[in-house]
């Protein structure tokens, strides 16, 4: 049985060795590449949330799925979901720090 991280982001740069910055990219780009690794991250919370549901569906009904599994899977879910919402947290405490600066 493999164990895997609860909340697998990726994060650009971290982990690989440092080369040249690459040219200015427009801002669109910058953009996009955030959602999409905010997109990715919501999707892996949610799919390890339906894991989950779908375990305790299987141990309450069929007794197919084992207790072990289902109390890890339940877990994964939730790590992820609090890592999420600290994520979200955090994003929105960004965003009200730069609303708060005046020019």
């Amino acid at each position: 049985m493999a164990i895997t991280g609860p909340l697998p982001i990726p994060l650009p740069g971290v982990g690989e060795t440092p080369t040249a910055l690459p040219a200015k990219a427009p801002a669109a780009s910058g953009e996009s590449k955030f959602a999409n690794v905010l997109q990715n991250s919501i999707s892996e919370v949610n799919k390890l949330q339906q894991k989950a549901d779908a375990s305790i569906t299987a141990l309450a009904t069929t007794g197919e799925a084992s207790l072990h599994e289902t109390m890890i899977a339940m877990e994964e879910a939730s790590v992820s979901f609090k890592t999420m919402m600290q994520v979200r947290n955090k994003i929105v405490e960004a965003y009200q720090e730069v609303m708060r600066i005046q020019v």
